[in-house]
C-alpha cells in the first residue's frame, strides 16, 4: 500500500505508516513504522523519520533511522543525524550531521553496541507514547 502526500499538501503531526509513503509536499512532524519512505524532489520533512528504507531527493531536517538503507539522491539534502545499515550518497547530494552504520550480522552488532556505549549513536526517533520512558533512559545514560 502506498500513501502519498501530494505536491499541494501540507501535513502537520505524526504519521504512522505500515506500508510505503511518498512525500511530494511538506510534512512537519515525525514519520514512524514505515516500510519505505521516499521524499520527492519538491518534498520536505521537518521531523524525524524511522523506516526500513529511506530515499531522499528533496529535503529532510531531522534524524533518520533507516534500518536497511538510506539513499540521498543528487539534489537531496539531509540535515540531522542518521543511523542505517547501508548508506548511499550520490554526487550533488548534501548531508550535514553524524552517521552511525549499524553493525553487520557477522559481528553480532558489536560495532553498534560499542557506538551506543561510547555515546556516538544518534538518538532514534521515538513514538510520542514511548517518548517519556525513552527520555528517562537517555538521561540515565548521559549522567
Amino acid at each position: 500500500m502506498l500513501t502519498v502526500i501530494g505536491p499541494e499538501a501540507y501535513f502537520h503531526g505524526v504519521i504512522t505508516v505500515r506500508g510505503s509513503l511518498r512525500i511530494e509536499g511538506e510534512v512537519e512532524g515525525n514519520v514512524h513504522e514505515a516500510n519505505e519512505v521516499t521524499v520527492g524532489t519538491d518534498g520536505r520533512i521537518q521531523g524525524d523519520v524511522c523506516a526500513e528504507v529511506v530515499t531522499v531527493s528533496g529535503t529532510v531536517e531531522g534524524s533518520i533511522v533507516a534500518h536497511k538503507q538510506l539513499e540521498i539522491k543528487e539534489g537531496g539534502k539531509v540535515t540531522g543525524n542518521i543511523r542505517t545499515g547501508t548508506l548511499l550518497i550520490e554526487e550533488g547530494a548534501v548531508f550535514e550531521g553524524n552517521c552511525v552504520m549499524k553493525g553487520s550480522e557477522a559481528d553480532g552488532g558489536a560495532s553498534e553496541k560499542a557506538a551506543e556505549e561510547d555515546g556516538e549513536m544518534p538518538d532514534a526517533p521515538v513514538p510520542e507514547e514511548r517518548a517519556g520512558d525513552e527520555n528517562k533512559k537517555r538521561e540515565k545514560v548521559k549522567s
